[in-house]
């Protein structure tokens, strides 16, 4: 069974709630109603309800699948502002966030926030850059984690790690070049996602070019202060380095390379890349030499799961980053 098929079995166990503020786009809705009507998702569409209904029915949908949201509802509208700003730590004032709230974007946000859904899916019509700053200004950050970041699970055919022909790695799509503060940050968070959606006990692995000392430079400097910086933050995680990659994943390898005790080295299910020229990099040579599937990219670092597809995505990409969104704020209510 692959590790899709993992996933997709666990979101039908336990439907969660995903609010579509892109409802009106052909891919989205599609997207949308067909994991809706295989029970994977409660699917909500938001927007002017009346017309997507309309729209829904030319398309050939059953409207009983989904639940429509208008944004003009101003009754719902005013409930969920007030519940939003009596939650501790909201900045944003009852008119700037109705103003807001003019956006679907926003709207699907604050319902998301106040426990109206589990999940915000977008990133058709929005930019990655819509996303991130509305999930920030609404959803907010997780303590102790000072950068958005992604990961993405790569299924390697012959590889035999850890997890079998499994890897996390990250950030390979959104912190160009993370210091050591927001590098410790995204190795935290991914130890997180990983647990949350896989259920894994994280083994993270920050890689350079040098493995314990090996090498000598600013890029090695900063991976083992990150690796330092993570391990003061969450001492319940296991996160090592700074390895090369060989070190990290490799049993044989890390007995040569690793002179002390280690229970990341030889068997990380995690890597962290120091830069997003090695991230993007890593990804495309996985892909195209080891002939993974490579699913994501995964935000992280919210306080609850956002998702941005990519515009060029087909209907069954969509389908299953939906999915992994839906199963991953499962796992993020019970860990």
């Amino acid at each position: 069974m692959s590790v899709l098929e993992q996933i997709y079995k666990k979101a039908k166990l336990n439907p969660q709630r995903v609010v579509f503020p892109e409802a009106e786009n052909e891919k989205m809705m599609q997207a949308a109603y067909e994991t809706g009507k295989e029970g994977y998702i409660v699917p909500i569409l938001v927007g002017d309800a009346e017309a997507l209904k309309v729209l829904s029915k030319e398309r050939g949908y059953d409207n009983s699948v989904f639940q429509f949201i208008d944004i003009h509802n101003e009754e719902y509208k005013n409930k969920l502002i007030q519940d939003y700003v009596a939650q501790p730590g909201r900045f944003l004032k009852e008119k700037a966030l109705g103003r807001r709230m003019e956006n679907p974007l926003y709207f699907a946000m604050v319902m998301q926030a106040v426990n109206e859904a589990e999940v915000t899916f977008a990133g058709i019509n929005y930019t990655t850059e819509d996303v991130l700053m509305a999930g920030q200004m609404i959803i907010g950050m997780q303590p102790g984690i000072s950068t958005i970041s992604s990961i993405g699970l790569c299924d390697i055919p012959g590889f035999m790690g850890s997890e079998g022909n499994l890897l996390a790695v990250g950030d390979s799509a959104v912190c160009t070049n993370p210091n050591e503060e927001q590098l410790a940050s995204i190795a935290i968070s991914a130890c997180d996602t990983v647990k949350a959606l896989l259920e894994w006990e994280p083994r993270c692995a920050m890689v350079s070019y040098s493995t314990l000392g090996s090498g000598q430079g600013e890029l090695i400097d900063k991976v083992a202060k990150a690796v330092k910086i993570a391990n003061e933050r969450r001492p319940d995680l296991a996160i090592d380095g700074e390895f090369q990659f060989d070190s990290a994943i490799s049993p044989l390898v890390a007995e040569k390379k690793v002179k002390r005790q280690s229970k990341v080295a030889g068997k990380a299910n995690i890597i962290i890349w120091p830069d997003l020229n090695v991230g993007n990099i890593g990804v495309k040579i996985i892909q195209q030499i080891g002939h993974a599937n490579a699913y994501g990219p995964i935000l992280q670092g919210f306080n609850q799961v956002v998702c941005d597809c990519s515009r060029s995505a087909p209907v069954s990409e969509i389908k299953g980053n939906i999915v992994i969104s839906a199963v991953r704020a499962a796992g993020m209510k019970t860990n």
